[in-house]
């Protein structure tokens, strides 16, 4: 059996580097081993990489970038994410989900709630410090989403498995 894939949405350069910044800054170093991302879904089939593959470039040749509002923090319990709201998004998600309806696990046939985390697995209590801190500081910002990027999960680091800038119109 071949790796799960991952899809995440690529941010633009300038949000990417805050919310990876970010996400250094309140992760765990030690299991801080992947940059910060927005994840479209958990688990696909790698041994349909072929079947994805086609199906991401389709959508991302019809998909221009995609306006996203980074509208508020999340607090999960063992840390916190940046909520994201966004339409368009929403949409292209649907639009995959329903292309990839067979393959689904139940985590992702779950109520897609878009966010970058930038904390998770600390202790509830610091947690809690930190989300209340992050909140007082935290004012709304823009970003676009700027294409999907395939991953291998190999029970560390992901490794690459393709990228697909969204050139549409």
């Amino acid at each position: 059996m071949t790796d799960p894939l991952i899809l995440t949405l690529a941010l633009d350069a300038g949000t990417f580097a805050h919310v990876d910044a970010m996400r250094r800054a309140h992760f765990p170093p030690e299991r801080n081993v992947i940059p910060a991302h927005l994840t479209l879904f958990h688990k696909l089939p790698g041994d349909e990489l072929g079947a994805v593959t086609a199906c991401l470039s389709s959508a991302a040749a019809s998909a221009g970038p995609i306006p996203l509002a980074i509208a508020g923090l999340r607090f999960l319990g063992r840390g916190s994410a940046y909520a994201v709201a966004s339409p368009a998004l929403q949409a292209l998600r649907a639009r995959l989900a329903a292309e990839f309806a067979l393959w689904l696990t139940p985590q992702d046939r779950q109520r897609f709630a878009p966010h970058i985390t930038i904390q998770n697995k600390v202790a509830p209590e610091t947690a809690r410090r930190t989300f209340e801190t992050l909140s007082t500081a935290f004012e709304p910002f823009e970003a676009q989403g700027v294409g999907l990027l395939l991953w291998h999960y190999r029970s560390g680091p992901w490794e690459p498995a393709g990228a697909f800038p969204l050139t549409g119109a």
